[in-house]
């Protein structure tokens, strides 16, 4: 039986390290991609253009002959900390997943594995280790996004009750380098080492690498269990640590102001709407100051038992970013300072 891989969002920065470790086993890749995203793909795969939200436009990348078994990766998904979230969030994180999990039962698909996320799982009481759940529910979580993750893995998880092998990841903050479309960290990131983030906040996240979210993926489509989910965590990082990484990594001036997070709570809703006015990257919104004082201490146990999953040092992870920020041009030359008497 010859193996197929179905990568949706193939061009975000999860979907890009997954098609590229697929390519290095020797796999055989589809990608599924919006039109005119294309060439953001490497060469040796098969491309099919579609949308998550139209059923329709996706069959094609579904078709498979008699002797070819098919497992999907199912990374597409609208990722936002923003206050008020576009109708674009609910069509693609829940109609999306819908319409993809439905067309794995239709065409009876091998595997999927379904990328949610650790803002899908029920928050815990502080001190206490959060592991994976079997219920999911909007009502349970804070946050549009959250919510709509929630509702997704619910609708992944009752079609592997009645059959379907489906097995789902939640991965918690990802970070790393290759990220093209610069998301929330990475913005942060380039500003931090181009001398443009003046302050910090108070709190912490857990990050993990994004080339370890794209292993623990395809662990999953081998080993993962039908109706099972796996974290896929790295390690919790105080804002404080995280620029501590960044300056071993990248020099510069260290961040000396960390405010509160009652301070940045007040400030946030007026900088969110300078940066939506200015259409500046967000990373310091209502939402990301909640999540910096929410527990964080995602348990990623059941994924290094079944799948082998094994996180790497941040410290590598950061230099990597910078590395790769740098050789693409996104962080500036330092500017050498003026002898004295010149």
């Amino acid at each position: 039986m010859k193996e197929l891989y179905l990568v949706t969002g193939a061009t975000g920065n999860l979907g890009r390290v997954v098609v590229g470790k697929l390519l290095e086993k020797g796999k055989q890749v589809r990608c599924l991609v919006l039109p005119g995203e294309e060439s953001q793909c490497p060469s040796g795969v098969t491309l099919f253009t579609g949308d998550v939200r139209d059923r329709e436009s996706l069959r094609p990348a579904f078709l498979v002959g008699p002797e070819e078994a098919l497992t999907v990766i199912h990374c597409a998904g609208v990722i936002s900390i923003a206050s008020h979230n576009s109708k674009q969030l609910w069509e693609v994180n829940v109609g999306g997943t819908r319409n993809i999990t439905d067309l794995c039962v239709e065409y009876g698909v091998t595997k999927l594995v379904y990328v949610s996320s650790v803002h899908a799982l029920p928050e815990h009481p502080a001190g206490e280790d959060i592991s994976e759940s079997r219920e999911f529910s909007a009502e349970r979580v804070v946050g549009e996004y959250a919510k709509s993750k929630a509702e997704a893995t619910a609708y992944v998880l009752r079609a592997a009750q009645k059959g379907l092998n489906a097995s789902v990841v939640h991965p918690s903050g990802i970070i790393g380098p290759y990220d093209a479309g610069h998301g929330n960290f990475t913005a942060m990131m380039i500003a931090y080492c181009n001398g443009t983030l003046p302050a910090g906040v108070r709190g912490g996240y857990d990050f993990v690498d994004v080339r370890d979210v794209a292993d623990g993926i395809l662990a999953c489509c081998e080993k993962g269990k039908r109706g099972e989910c796996y974290i896929l965590s790295g390690r919790y990082l105080s804002v404080e640590d995280v620029f501590n990484y960044l300056h071993r990594a990248a020099g510069g001036q260290r961040i000396r102001l960390y405010l509160p997070r009652w301070v940045a709570r007040a400030v946030a809703p007026l900088y969110e709407k300078y940066c939506l006015w200015k259409k500046k990257p967000l990373y310091f919104t209502p939402y990301s100051i909640y999540t910096l004082g929410t527990n964080a201490s995602f348990s990623h146990e059941k994924a290094t038992r079944e799948l082998g999953y094994l996180p790497r040092r941040m410290q590598e992870t950061f230099t990597d970013t910078v590395r790769w920020l740098r050789e693409n041009g996104f962080i500036l030359p330092r500017r050498k300072k003026k002898k004295a008497g010149a």
